[in-house]
């Protein structure tokens, strides 16, 4: 039997992974700089975070959401008090998708309506709804097709209003990336998000702010929405929850109201994925990963500005975007081929690097040499 072949395969297999490094099953070191998609928050196989799955792995694996579950209570917590959400409720699932679908569902419920705003250039996922609010028409199957998705110019606000105004009380929520991933790194503005949540206030619709990259430290804020100082209704989280074990989640407001049947998983909040996700907090928390990725953001962002053959960097924290000069457009593949280094990237001529909030100046370091490197080797050959 072979595989579905659904995404072009790096000629590498990853047999092993600590820290920010990972091997290969010949032995060869990679510094990883892409954290597998942003998903290595805390680092690869980190000694607690092993620990914390292996015990919960004695004691029990999995039970159904039929039952009260001790360790999902002690999950809430723990998020309440990392995220400053106080008063919000969470949902528990398996990945981002899911999450945004949830959220999506859920304020169709809430609302009784039918719209969504979401943006261009978005990612949403690859589920129904969640694909349908993603602005990439290759990925969504005739089936997912909807007349209730608007995409709008992101940060334009008078699109905005206009949208709002035209179409009144048929918007059930608005959906919107804190910075936007996929599409190569474009954060959207505090002034944009602040009119997000006083256009979804006068209208009544739900402010839903997908976090499923951008969240969970990764700006330096828990959220990179809080960095415009406004609460959303509805935070959808995944990727850096688990550090590598599959849990996404959304954290609801107060004001939203629960009701049997509304929303439901089998593999959701399974204890496994919850002692990951406590094991992920709790290293957050000890080894202040949160300040710790400003700080190296910031650092970063201004060497990448003043690297040779980089046109344009745009980010914040560790999730950062740069732009490169046409006739380097193989960065990507020499970074990894020659320099044995991990990135992203997005199309045409960005790489996106998502590296784990553990990584340290040192590797930092490595990278940029690395970087100026493969510049000066390809400069060499254009």
């Amino acid at each position: 039997m072979s595989l579905f072949k659904v995404y072009p395969l790096n000629p590498i297999a990853i047999t092993k992974a600590a820290g920010s490094h990972v091997w290969d099953d010949k032995g060869q070191q990679y510094l990883d700089m892409y954290g597998g998609h942003a998903v290595i928050s805390i680092g690869h196989t980190h000694p607690h975070w092993v620990k914390r799955i292996e015990d919960q792995l004695h004691a029990i694996a999995f039970y159904s959401n039929s039952v009260v579950m001790p360790i999902q209570e002690q999950l809430a917590t723990a998020l309440n008090e990392i995220s400053g959400k106080k008063d919000f409720q969470l949902f528990l699932c398996n990945s981002g998708a899911e999450a945004n679908e949830n959220a999506l569902k859920l304020a169709s419920f809430h609302t009784g309506r039918k719209k969504i705003i979401a943006f261009k250039k978005s990612f949403h996922g690859r589920t129904s709804l969640a694909v349908a609010a993603t602005d990439n028409p290759s990925i969504i199957a005739p089936v997912n097709e909807t007349e209730n998705i608007i995409f709008l110019p992101l940060n334009d606000v008078e699109a905005l209003v206009t949208c709002f105004a035209q179409n009144a009380n048929e918007i059930a929520a608005v959906i919107v990336e804190g910075i936007q991933g996929v599409a190569g790194i474009y954060e959207a503005s505090d002034i944009f998000l602040q009119a997000i949540r006083n256009n979804c206030d006068e209208y009544g619709a739900v402010y839903i702010a997908d976090s499923v990259q951008c969240g969970y430290g990764r700006t330096g804020q828990f959220f990179a929405h809080d960095h415009a100082g406004v609460n959303a209704d509805i935070y959808s989280m995944a990727k850096g929850m688990g550090n590598g074990f599959p849990i996404g989640g959304i954290l609801i407001a107060p004001h939203i109201q629960a009701k049997f049947g509304m929303l439901g998983t089998t593999f959701g909040g399974n204890p496994l994925a919850c002692a990951a996700a406590l094991a992920v907090i709790e290293v957050m928390q000890k080894e202040n990963l949160l300040p710790a990725a400003a700080e190296k953001g910031a650092y970063l962002i201004a060497a990448l500005k003043n690297t040779l053959g980089v046109k344009t960097v745009r980010g914040r924290g560790l999730m950062i975007g740069f732009e490169m000069e046409d006739h380097l457009q193989d960065i990507k593949k020499v970074l990894l081929n020659e320099f044995k280094i991990f990135t992203g990237e997005a199309k045409p001529n960005v790489i996106r690097l998502l590296p784990s909030l553990s990584v340290s100046m040192q590797e930092i370091d490595l990278f940029l040499e690395g970087l100026q490197k493969a510049v000066q080797q390809l400069s060499k050959t254009a």
